[in-house]
């Protein structure tokens, strides 16, 4: 019975750790997010996933063309610079 005891306080505590390793880890992404919102707010670029996410669906999906008409609703680019700003994320 004792073996089963020093199992259950061995398990336990390794439980602990992770638990603590999952919570250190989130917490250092969430800092390096910020700090990459800032980088990317500071160099005034946009994040093309939260930007325009049915044009990217289009990329996924194999529609460039569908992707560029999109892009250029969005934007109100020209058919060249949607064409050249869909070529840079393919």
């Amino acid at each position: 019975m004792p073996f089963f005891l020093i199992l259950f306080v061995l398990v336990g505590a390794q439980l602990g750790n992770a638990s603590r390793d999952r919570a250190r880890t989130s917490a250092r992404l969430a800092a390096v997010e910020r700090k990459l919102d800032l980088l990317l707010a500071h160099l005034n670029v946009a994040d093309p996933d939260s930007a325009y996410p049915d044009v990217l669906d289009h990329l996924r999906n194999g529609r460039k063309i569908q992707a560029i008409k999109a892009y250029r609703e969005h934007t109100g680019a020209t058919l060249a610079d949607a064409k050249a700003a869909i070529d840079r994320l393919t």
